[in-house]
């Protein structure tokens, strides 16, 4: 317990220190802002040209699509507040940094992936998500006692671990290859592969997303969770991957960490 604290008290120091930095340099970070705000103006156009069709898909109305991408917007947000940590991971690699890190008394994962927190990014994203939620589930007439909000907020945060330990995965190949930008592209489509609900898809491509590479347990549990669309093993294995996935990280970091070579070396 006192290594989780320890952990939680350097989570505000780096949450202080890099709001400090962004109020610094203002124009940066209105900057930020503006551009996430284009990218979610985006976002709320389809689900406008949705409510224009007026066209339910199977079990989801506009509203249920309404919820699925406010979660989608939501967790977006969560991700960008640390993917800049992820994308300058093999930048520190190529240049030796990693040593400033290495000799620190903590985790070398936990320093160098949430170090730097970006919270012009969060803010758009955190507030249009939540609107969006809130009312896609009123709308809905989705039902709001205390088991159902229980339940979709514990599977939101499994989605923001789970979020954390698969995105990472493609950057821990920067301890071997020296150019990325394939595979960040790649794993920036999947992500946004993942804006919409999984209903939408055939069977086949919902269970490759599901139990395969889980992405849509990350922005889909929550909301199929209300919608009473979760069986038993669906509700174990939304709480068993976000551990699987974070272990596998932690158990391929540490294997990673081993090719790395100092700037010294």
């Amino acid at each position: 317990m006192r290594q989780i604290g320890r952990y939680c008290r350097l989570m505000g120091v780096f949450a202080k220190y890099s709001l400090m930095s962004a109020l610094e340099y203002r124009i940066n970070f209105i900057t930020g802002v503006t551009v996430e705000m284009g990218w979610m103006i985006i976002k709320l156009l389809y689900v406008a040209i949705i409510y224009k069709a007026g066209t339910s898909i199977g079990v989801l109305t506009p509203d249920h699509i309404l919820l699925f991408v406010g979660t989608y917007v939501f967790m977006t947000g969560v991700y960008m507040l640390y993917y800049g940590n992820f994308g300058s991971l093999p930048w520190m690699i190529q240049q030796g940094e990693l040593d400033l890190y290495i000799v620190k008394p903590v985790s070398l994962q936990f320093l160098v992936t949430l170090r730097r927190l970006e919270f012009a990014y969060l803010l758009p994203d955190f507030v249009v998500g939540v609107i969006m939620i809130v009312t896609g589930w009123r709308l809905a007439g989705l039902p709001s006692d205390v088991l159902s909000v229980a339940g979709f907020l514990f599977f939101l945060l499994c989605g923001c671990l789970l979020t954390y330990s698969i995105f990472l995965l493609p950057y821990l190949l920067g301890f071997w290859i020296i150019s990325l930008g394939g595979i960040a592209d790649i794993s920036n489509a999947l992500w946004d592969f993942n804006n919409m609900p999984s209903l939408i898809y055939e069977k086949w491509m919902r269970r490759i997303g599901t139990y395969v590479l889980p992405v849509f347990v990350i922005t889909n549990f929550p909301g199929l969770f209300l919608m009473g669309e979760l069986n038993v093993w669906a509700c174990v294995w939304g709480a068993a991957a976000p551990v699987l996935f974070f272990l596998l990280s932690r158990k391929l970091w540490k294997i990673s960490l081993k090719r790395y070579s100092s700037a010294s070396s």
